[in-house]
């Protein structure tokens, strides 16, 4: 009776796969792409296989996994496993998700063995497969206990009656305290520069070896120290995480990192991870997740952010609002991110916060009146509100040899603004632009934005030659396989 219960067609699966306009072999060539990228090289997926599991087979893990994060980046939404009919080989196993404990020792020992099975994993497995997005109250009601004040534990407690002796001197110097610093901050360079693909391990590696010095006895002061770097390090290792597709372990990172902020007691980091939480909220179409995240970080740091990150938290609570239509609300955090943003003094800003220039707020500010063009039913009048922005904020990049992947960003997202506006000359040359950027850069986020732009122009203007010298160009420069490597 099972034999025949899995040969019924997998409706839900059939559903997404006909609303995504894949083919077969594409849908194949993209599995097979995403389990190179993440590992799993043993993945080798044909047509046969895809038809297979339309036709009710239940694929083993990782395949459940990158199914559900595939469709979820095709369709903007957190699409779970359970949607595509699909189950998972196994329960994740306890601290898989983000609802953690909120405890120093317990932070470190979760951000090591993350950390660890990252670098050991990735080179022969696929790290994801315990792994799931986390979205709505799932996410925001454990974030919340960020606020929630907790008993000190940056001074791990020591065993027997050793715990009642003052803590030994650190072994770690005040120069390799600034070097662990000047470190972090490097790595946040190299990831503006070259994108998330070149240096993600290193980061990861670095930060295992930092939560490695954390288990170690340490006063107060360089305890905290240790963990704001730890904090550092981990909100990047999720960035650059998210930067190159892999969103389950992004979240991951970016949940730890939190933690870990708070154990510092440094409430400005803490909403600065919030607001990259919110980031991947919003690229996953759940601007009401990004919304309540904001507010979050808002209400936390409310005493303790500076202009710099009070300016960057207005304007992505405008590109919330913008997602969900509230357009009196989004004018209204775009004025207020510009207010904050002239008290600005950048030379008191910390390294993390540094990239959020004028040319940012310009570009925060253009995605949200684009947004509010697509919510409107692709807008021309809010599209023309998005145009000056956006050039200002390409013309701001254009000089930026560090900020290069905002650079590339903003050209693919000045040609979308380009499309709304009926221009598909001008749309192909930013996004033609945009391609000779990305060549420079390892970032998936960057070469998924020029293909999507891409086929809408292809989409809407096929007839237009310079829409079809892009497709041309984009099929030569920046292949698919390439792109991924």
């Amino acid at each position: 009776m099972s034999a025949t219960a899995e040969k019924q067609p997998n409706e839900q699966l059939g559903s997404w796969f006909v609303r995504s306009g894949w083919s077969k072999g594409e849908l194949a060539r993209q599995v097979n792409r995403r389990a190179r990228q993440m590992g799993a090289h043993h993945i080798s997926t044909d047509t046969s296989r895809v038809r297979r599991w339309l036709d009710g087979e239940q694929p083993r893990e990782p395949i459940p996994r990158i199914l559900s994060e595939l469709f979820s980046e095709r369709f903007g939404c957190v699409v779970p496993v359970e949607d595509l009919g699909l189950r998972p080989a196994h329960q994740p196993p306890a601290g898989a998700g983000v609802d953690l404990p909120w405890a120093g020792p317990q932070t470190v020992q979760l951000i090591n063995e993350f950390s660890r099975s990252d670098l050991m994993l990735g080179r022969r497995g696929f790290l994801g497969t315990s792994l799931a997005l986390s979205a709505g109250p799932a996410l925001v009601e454990p974030m919340q206990r960020w606020l929630v004040p907790t008993a000190s534990a940056a001074i791990p407690a020591q065993p027997g009656p050793e715990r009642d002796l003052p803590a030994r001197p650190s072994r770690l110097s005040e120069q390799e305290l600034a070097l662990l610093e000047e470190t972090a901050a490097m790595f946040r360079v190299w990831d503006n520069q070259c994108g998330g693909g070149l240096r993600r391990k290193a980061v990861v590696g670095q930060l295992h070896e930092v939560t490695d010095l954390l288990q170690d006895s340490h006063p107060e002061r360089v305890a905290r120290r240790l963990y704001r770097i730890t904090a550092d390090l981990a909100a990047l290792a999720g960035w650059m995480s998210y930067d190159v597709g892999m969103q389950p372990i992004a979240q991951k990172y970016l949940v730890l990192a939190l933690h870990a902020a708070k154990e510092a007691g440094d409430r400005p980091l803490g909403a600065f991870v919030l607001s990259s939480m919110s980031r991947q909220m919003i690229h996953l179409d759940r601007p009401d997740d990004a919304l309540e995240l904001i507010h979050l970080a808002q209400y936390g740091s409310r005493d303790s952010a500076g202009a710099t990150l009070q300016a960057m938290l207005h304007g992505l609570e405008a590109r919330a609002y913008a997602g969900m239509g509230q357009v009196n609300k989004c004018h209204r955090a775009v004025r207020m991110a510009e207010d904050a943003f002239a008290e600005s003094r950048p030379a008191e800003d910390p390294p993390w916060i540094s990239f959020f220039t004028e040319a940012e707020l310009h570009a925060e500010n253009a995605h949200s009146y684009r947004d509010l063009a697509y919510v409107a039913g692709r807008s021309r009048n809010y599209a023309s509100l998005a145009r000056p922005e956006m050039e200002a904020a390409v013309d701001g990049f254009a000089g930026d040899e560090i900020h290069q992947r905002a650079y590339a960003l903003n050209l693919v997202g000045l040609g979308t603004v380009h499309l709304l506006m009926r221009e598909p000359e001008q749309a192909a040359e930013a996004t033609a632009r945009a391609i000779t950027a990305a060549k420079r850069l390892r970032s998936e986020r960057v070469n998924t934005r020029i293909r999507t732009t891409t086929h809408a122009a292809l989409r809407d203007f096929a007839d237009v030659p310079e829409v079809a010298a892009l497709a041309e160009r984009l099929s030569q420069q920046l292949p698919e396989a390439a792109a991924s490597a």
